[in-house]
């Protein structure tokens, strides 16, 4: 801004204008600032311009204090003149240097010139306002706070604005921004980081004295988001477990925990107390604020656990005859995976999750269980009995793997068959037709065990699952009793068999036998 400041002529110096043809608009002293602030022990240039009418010489220029009527010229004064230097000419140029200014330099200076003529006299007034500044006053303004991206302006001020050139250094976390130097009091961050955010100080180049130190705020999304588990190895059912999650984020974030895609918890820490195999699963957390979000990897919660749940299946379901193949399934919920052993009754009879039996024969039939063992437990299943029952028409008449007749009668006559039956099923074997004739029984007559026989009866059942005697009285009829014949074969002691002589019978004459039969195998 450029001031003119001039001087009330006294009245005959205006009459001497109004006859020479001048007037006050050719008189004048013009400043660059009305106002200037500086550093302790810094220089100050005060520019200004002055004018005059034409025809008049400068005869002498000089900076004053004051506005008396006889100035005193601030060169002549030994406080100034070491540090005052007159940088301008006797034409229109009138800008001076003071150096090394201080407190007691605070004035209003003002530039006096005089001409040749009389009455040739003038002083700019108001004059340049000069302030003078401690660097301890320096201080930094900044945002209070920022987001990552955004463009940031930090300033360096005084108490008052510094119109000298004075040159700023900017420090972060105390340290020189790669000796960066504004000659301006502005420091322009564009496109700021996370990585900007600190606090800044600044200086004056020449100063030790740095200002106090402003905390740049950056905001950002959350980043770096990850999630640890403790204890980090086996876990087995029953320990606590905790689930941790860290993130990056400004401001800092809120965190959710899910397993899955359901939302289990939330901060920082998620705990699981005794823990058990329905907290298997994937885990992972999310960190979010207001500038954004983001999930973790995922981790695998791996829960060991001993057998349990242990059963066992049969197949086929329903009835199982003497020759079928039959598989015992093994099931259990274990982890790991468990190592199944087979028992029948208390005897190992083999190992896998499958147990495979071709041609079942009564031999098999018994009480089965299977064993689920892994390192953390073992268990054994329920047992499973397979049994044989026997059946007349459809009437039941016995049980067990044997069916004994004894007094046979034609009462006995009919079909046989036997059932197999367990929980998971049941199953009949084919029937098997018995003949017995209308008879009476000698008790004269010999009784017979013939062993080999069980062979024919053992075709006769088919299959029937299990072992059983038979015992049938035959005799002749009555009116051809006379023409039996008895001798006994071989050696009574014999097991083979002790029988009666068939050879001399008539084919009316029948004979009381035993039979024994056991199952084939």
């Amino acid at each position: 801004m450029l001031m003119s400041v001039r001087m009330a002529p006294r009245l005959p110096l205006i009459f001497l204008l109004m006859i020479h043809g001048f007037s006050s608009a050719d008189w004048g002293v013009s400043y660059s600032h009305s106002h200037i602030c500086a550093l302790k022990d810094s220089s100050v240039i005060m520019s200004c311009t002055y004018t005059y009418p034409t025809g008049h010489q400068i005869k002498n220029v000089f900076w004053t204090e004051n506005t008396d009527k006889e100035p005193p010229d601030l060169s002549e004064d030994p406080e100034y003149s070491q540090r005052l230097q007159y940088l301008g000419d006797k034409q229109q140029n009138c800008t001076i240097r003071l150096s090394h200014v201080t407190q007691k330099d605070e004035h209003m200076y003002y530039f006096r010139f005089t001409t040749n003529k009389d009455g040739g006299k003038w002083i700019g007034k108001p004059g340049v306002t000069l302030t003078v500044t401690d660097d301890t006053d320096l201080q930094v303004e900044s945002p209070e706070r920022v987001t990552e991206g955004d463009s940031v302006r930090l300033t360096c001020k005084s108490s008052c604005t510094l119109t000298d050139r004075a040159t700023f250094i900017w420090y972060r976390n105390s340290q020189p921004l790669t000796e960066r130097r504004d000659t301006n009091n502005q420091l322009l961050l564009q496109s700021v980081r996370r990585e900007d955010a600190g606090r800044y100080s600044c200086a004056l180049h020449g100063h030790t004295y740095i200002s106090p130190a402003v905390h740049l705020n950056v905001m950002y999304a959350p980043t770096s988001v990850s999630l640890s588990i403790s204890p980090s190895g086996e876990i087995v059912e029953g320990d606590s477990v905790t689930l941790s999650c860290s993130s990056d984020s400004n401001p800092p974030a809120e965190i959710s925990w899910f397993k899955g895609r359901t939302s289990v918890g939330s901060g920082r820490i998620y705990s699981i107390s005794e823990i058990s195999s329905d907290h298997s699963g994937e885990y992972r957390c999310k960190s979010i604020n207001k500038h954004g979000e983001k999930y973790s990897h995922a981790v695998t919660l791996n829960v060991m656990y001993p057998p349990r749940n242990i059963s066992v299946s049969i197949s086929p379901s329903g009835e199982i005859v003497e020759g079928d193949s039959v598989t015992l399934i093994c099931s259990s919920d274990s982890n790991p995976p468990a190592e199944i052993s087979w028992f029948k009754g208390g005897t190992f009879v083999g190992s896998r999750r499958i147990y495979s039996i071709s041609k079942i024969s009564s031999d098999h039939s018994g009480e089965y269980k299977c064993k689920s063992r892994n390192q953390h437990g073992e268990q054994y299943s329920d047992i499973v009995i397979l049994s044989v029952i026997w059946f007349k028409g459809g009437t039941f008449v016995g049980s067990g793997n044997t069916y004994s007749i004894s007094n046979i009668s034609s009462d006995h006559s009919g079909e046989y068959k036997c059932k197999s039956i367990n929980k998971h099923g049941e199953k009949d074997s084919d029937a098997v037709t018995l003949n017995i004739k209308s008879v009476r029984c000698f008790s004269s007559v010999a009784v017979v065990v013939v062993s080999a026989a069980a062979a024919a009866v053992g075709v006769l059942f088919g299959g029937a699952s299990g072992a059983f005697v038979m015992y049938i009285c035959l005799t002749k009829r009555t009116n051809r009793r006379s023409a039996m014949k008895e001798s006994v074969i071989s050696d009574p002691n014999e097991d083979t068999y002790t029988a009666l002589e068939l050879k001399s019978t008539t084919s009316d004459l029948y004979d009381t036998l035993t039979i024994n039969r056991k199952m084939l195998q």
